[in-house]
C-alpha cells in the first residue's frame, strides 16, 4: 500500500509515541504533534505501557478530544516492543517517532519530510536541545547540550553540518525500509534506535542529520532517576558493542577507562597508605582521575551562574560518566541481561523478562508500508 496523500501529493504521516508514567510530560508532547502545520493526513499512535502515575487518564482525554489519536496496548513496557507495536497499527507511508519528553517545533514534520524526499534517504533525524526546570533537571539538561556531558556526538551539536549520519535522533522513516530491515530490535534494551540505524546502513540505506531540526528535550530531574538511566544505557551501549563487535569512537571509551582508572588511583593510593606500594607509583596512577576532579572544579568555578547551580552541574556530569562507563563495563563482561531504564518505573519482573528471540524481532500485525 502506498499509503494516503493529501490533494498536493504529501505523503500521509504517522507519529509513534511509547508512552510509560509521562503525566506530567505527555499533553505537551502530543499537542506538539497535533499543532504541526503539515499539509498531508496524520496519525497519532501511542504505546501505552502500564502507566501507575495517572498517564492513561491523559491518554483518555486525549483520544476524546482528537480522533488522529489512537492508543495500543503495550504490556511489557519495553520501548522498542512498543514501538513495533504503534508502527503495527499505523496506516501511513511515513513513521515519525516521538518521545513523551519531547515536544516538537512548528514545522518539524513538513520540514522532515521533505528532507527525507530530497535525499532519498530511509530515516531522516535532527538536533536534540535539552531544556530543564530550575534545579536538578536544569543542570541536566546543560550537561546534555554541553560536550563535556554527552561527548560532542552529532545530534547533541547545533553546530553539526547536514549530512550523513550514523544514527539519527527521533527519526522521521520510510515505513517500507523499516519493515524491510525487521523493524526495531526487541532484544535491545536501549540504544534501540542507534542499532535500527546501524540494521538500514549496513542494508544500504542513508540516515541523514538535518541539524535545522530542533526537538526540546526534558531530561530526568533527580539525581537517582539520572544515575538509573546513564547506568541503564551504559550497560546496554557495552552489550551493543560485545554482541556486534561494531567500532566506537574515543568518546564512547572515556567513561569507562575513567571508571577503571579512578579504581586503580583507589587501588593504589590504599596499598601507599600501608607501605605496598611507592607513593610516587600511585601518585601517576592517581593522575587522570585527580586530572578529572579538577576538571569539575573547573565547571564549578567558570560555568557561570548561582554556586548551587555550578555545584550541580559539576555533580551531573559525575553522576552520568561515572554511570555510564560502569554500565558500559558491565555489559561488555556480562551483557546487558534484563537491564531496564528504571528512571521512569520500576518496572516488575514479570513484564522485564528478555525476549525470546535472539534476532530483530518484525512489527506485529501489518508490516509498516505494507
Amino acid at each position: 500500500m502506498a499509503g494516503a496523500v493529501d490533494a498536493e501529493g504529501s505523503p500521509g504521516v504517522s507519529y509513534v509515541v511509547p508512552v510509560l508514567n509521562e503525566v506530567h510530560y505527555v499533553e505537551r508532547a502530543i499537542a506538539s504533534v497535533l499543532e504541526q502545520d503539515y499539509p498531508g493526513p496524520s496519525e497519532v499512535i501511542l504505546a501505552a505501557g502500564p502507566s501507575t502515575d495517572g498517564t492513561d487518564q491523559v491518554l483518555a482525554a486525549l483520544i476524546a478530544r482528537d480522533p488522529r489519536v489512537r492508543v495500543v496496548a503495550n504490556p511489557r513496557a519495553h520501548i522498542a516492543t512498543g514501538l513495533n507495536l504503534a508502527i503495527g497499527a499505523t496506516r501511513h507511508p511515513i513513521i515519525v517517532r516521538v518521545d513523551a519528553h519531547t515536544a516538537l517545533p512548528p514545522g518539524y514534520t513538513r520540514r522532515a519530510v521533505a528532507t527525507l524526499q530530497q535525499t532519498g534517504a530511509a530515516n531522516v533525524g535532527g538536533i536534540m536541545v535539552a531544556v530543564g526546570r530550575p534545579g536538578v533537571q536544569a543542570a541536566v539538561a546543560w550537561a546534555y547540550n554541553s560536550r563535556l556531558g554527552l561527548g560532542g556526538g552529532a545530534y547533541h551539536s547545533e553546530e553539526a553540518p547536514a549530512g550523513k549520519a550514523e544514527s539519527a535522533y527521533l527519526g522521521v522513516m520510510r515505513a517500507a525500509m523499516l519493515a524491510e530491515v525487521g523493524g526495531f530490535d526487541e532484544t535491545v534494551g536501549r540504544g534501540e534506535d542507534w542499532d535500527l540505524n546501524r540494521r538500514l546502513r549496513a542494508a544500504g540505506h542513508l540516515v541523514w542529520l538535518d541539524p535545522a531540526l530542533r526537538v526540546d528535550y526534558w531530561p530526568r530531574a533527580s539525581w537517582q532517576a539520572l544515575a538509573r538511566q546513564f547506568w541503564a544505557t551504559g550497560r546496554w551501549r557495552g552489550e551493543l558493542v560485545r554482541r556486534w563487535h561494531v567500532r566506537n569512537g574515543p568518546r564512547f571509551f572515556a567513561p569507562p577507562a575513567l571508571v577503571v582508572a579512578t579504581a586503580a588511583a583507589a587501588l593504589a593510593l590504599g596499598l601507599a597508605a600501608v607501605g605496598g606500594l611507592p607513593t610516587e607509583v600511585a601518585a601517576v596512577v592517581a593522575a587522570a582521575p585527580a586530572a578529572y576532579a579538577l576538571l569539575l572544579v573547573g565547571v564549578i568555578v567558570a560555568v557561570p551562574g548561582r554556586w548551587a547551580d555550578r555545584l550541580r552541574r559539576s555533580g551531573v556530569l559525575a553522576v552520568m560518566h561515572y554511570a555510564w562507563g560502569a554500565g558500559f563495563l558491565a555489559g561488555l563482561v556480562r551483557g546487558a541481561r534484563d537491564a531496564v531504564d528504571s528512571s521512569r518505573a520500576q518496572v516488575s519482573r514479570t513484564t522485564r523478562g528478555r525476549p525470546s528471540a535472539a534476532r530483530p524481532a518484525r512489527p506485529r500485525g501489518r508490516r509498516p508500508g505494507a
